[in-house]
């Protein structure tokens, strides 16, 4: 008689939160961007209305097919997906395709379709080394990797992201791969090696660039320059504080009409505290926390070594970057200029935050 089957279901607690994080992140975003979108394009909803149509609809599509697709197919495409990704990096520096937005060039226009490659190289970088690791200890059974393709590939990604510039990208990207190389029970001085160099590199980047080391300084000491680089950490701190225990309410943020710079992207933090308070704020933190469990369980009970990294690395990615993003807005942390995953303005990382829920519930449901 053949036994019957257990029916496999994704984790139900993940789905939540994440759908209680979007949704928070709407009703932010129509509270922050109301103002902004009258100014510009005469309609309230203009920017609510893009995150709509070209952030949260493509991604919920993308992250169902990475909730469906078979996770071994992932595995040996991983390179193939990471190549085309470096392609489209490229490609950001061509006239005509290519487009800048203060001195940065991270924007690709391919006719109707604009998107920024280096949020996507989020999620294929995690993909890619998950995938590499994983056949390394499937192989030879043992943690004696080779460090050089892993620096190799590390340094070309380094090397495009530094010429956008875009180092706040680098950064979680290099935590988060470096976690996943640390999880992957390679020897301990291999990491000990990688954070060495990581530091050396951060300290060479930060002299390349006096505005970088400025932004240190005045995290250090906010006093220095309080109408220059350290205006928007000031008025961070007083929209984090205007909004007390219970906020102000929502859509009533003062802060948000031209006194806090970015305040639709990286400080939407501020807007947020400014009109929940205390107790929004402590909710968003441990929604986050949950994420950060529900992820690591999930890492803890994969069947296989790559879906173990894979959960570990996403699940990583998207928590570490938002404690960054709330750090730099509290001033616990220099300021960064990375969106609040699910929350910030920006239809690209919305898309790849998705597509890294939709994979952890593949994992999940396995």
């Amino acid at each position: 008689m053949r036994r019957k089957t257990r029916k496999q279901s994704p984790d139900y607690i993940l789905i939540s939160v994440s759908g209680l994080l979007i949704v928070l992140g709407i009703l932010i975003l129509s509270s922050v961007s109301s103002s902004f979108s009258q100014e510009k394009f005469g309609t309230t909803y203009y920017f609510l209305n893009h995150q709509l149509l070209f952030g949260l609809a493509p991604g919920m599509v993308l992250g169902f097919l990475a909730f469906k697709i078979d996770l071994s197919f992932l595995k040996k495409k991983a390179l193939v997906f990471l190549l085309i990704n470096l392609i489209f990096l490229i490609m950001v520096f061509l006239p005509k395709v290519g487009s800048s937005f203060r001195g940065a060039a991270r924007w690709l226009n391919l006719g109707p379709i604009s998107f920024q490659p280096s949020e996507f190289l989020k999620i294929t970088s995690i993909l890619y080394f998950a995938s590499w690791l994983s056949s390394r200890v499937e192989k030879t059974k043992t943690p004696n990797f080779t460090l050089i393709p892993f620096l190799i590939i590390m340094a070309l990604i380094g090397l495009l992201l530094t010429f956008q510039p875009d180092i706040s990208t680098l950064g979680i990207i290099v935590l988060v791969i470096s976690l996943i190389y640390f999880s992957a029970n390679t020897p301990l001085w291999h990491s000990a090696l990688i954070v060495s160099i990581e530091v050396v590199v951060l300290f060479f980047l930060i002299k390349l660039a006096p505005y970088r080391a400025e932004r240190l300084l005045v995290f250090l000491n906010p006093e220095t320059d309080p109408m220059g680089i350290g205006y928007q950490i000031k008025q961070a701190l007083i929209t984090v504080g205007s909004g007390g225990i219970a906020g102000v309410g929502l859509g009533l943020s003062r802060q948000k009409f031209g006194f806090l710079p970015q305040s639709m992207s990286d400080s939407i933090f501020a807007i947020l505290a400014e009109e929940t308070g205390f107790i929004g704020s402590f909710i968003l933190i441990f929604l986050f926390l949950i994420f950060l469990w529900r992820g690591f369980r999930i890492a803890s009970f994969s069947q296989n070594k790559f879906s173990q990294l894979l959960a570990v690395g996403i699940s990583s990615w998207i928590v570490l970057q938002a404690f960054i993003n709330i750090g730099a807005m509290i001033a616990i942390l220099p300021l960064t200029g990375i969106p609040l995953p699910f929350i910030s303005y920006g239809g690209s990382a919305l898309i790849s935050e998705l597509i890294g829920v939709g994979l952890l519930l593949n994992i999940s449901k396995r």
